[in-house]
């Protein structure tokens, strides 16, 4: 399939390299996107997360990971986040590069998180061309834009660069037996209704990179020797 072009002096280029890879359904959001930045700012802000959305999907889908329907876009991009493999074994004991590694991610959850709320409040589909919702300019629409595009590009060369085999190239919460016991020990047992669970599995199978963040900085004590 040949490449949608552009009149529009912006061009989503993480976006468009999706395209090229496989994921042609998003052509005519980017393309939308790239025209709204000049025409229609308010427009963006709704293509913006739902391009974000879009990919995030596909990924999931691909990777034949579970979501739910009612999945709002920062939740979707969570689940992405925890089946990617976001180092290559060769650094995956580097706890230094996974914390520095993990703190990027964060930003990109927090750009998302920001791209929702500027479309609820200042996108063109989410008020129907409401008078009174504020009335932002190009340089707005394009943080948004580039902010989306960087965000699409990194998600899909990721998910592509190992393929579909990589995606269990993780972590594994047995291994961490040392770092289990110092979560559990200063952490309560979590109770649900007559099961009780450890907090550091809850930790693990809730939020994989908080875990891993949390892992990265953990220093065991030494062992004394008698």
């Amino acid at each position: 399939m040949a490449e949608t072009t552009t009149n529009s002096s912006f061009v989503m280029h993480g976006a468009r390299t999706a395209i090229a890879g496989g994921m042609q359904h998003i052509s005519r959001q980017v393309t939308s996107i790239e025209s709204a930045i000049d025409e229609n700012q308010g427009y963006a802000f709704d293509l913006a997360k739902t391009l974000i959305e879009s990919v995030c999907k596909t990924i999931l889908n691909e990777r034949s990971v579970a979501y739910s329907t009612s999945d709002d876009l920062p939740k979707l991009f969570k689940t992405v986040i925890n089946n990617l493999p976001l180092l290559p074994k060769n650094v995956s004991d580097e706890a230094k590069v996974r914390k520095s590694l993990a703190q990027t991610i964060g930003g990109l959850h927090s750009a998302v998180q920001g791209i929702c709320e500027l479309r609820n409040a200042c996108g063109f589909a989410s008020h129907g061309g409401d008078e009174n919702q504020p009335a932002l300019e190009s340089v707005q629409a394009l943080l948004a834009a580039e902010s989306a595009d960087a965000i699409v590009g990194f998600l899909f060369r990721v998910h592509r660069s190992e393929g579909k085999a990589s995606a269990n190239v993780r972590i594994e919460y047995e291994d961490n037996e040392t770092f289990n016991a110092h979560v559990d020990e200063i952490h309560q047992m979590v109770q649900i209704f007559d099961n009780e669970y450890r907090p550091s599995e809850v930790l693990f199978r809730v939020d994989t990179v908080a875990y891993e963040t949390y892992l990265s900085g953990f220093e065991p004590e030494p062992e004394v020797v008698p």
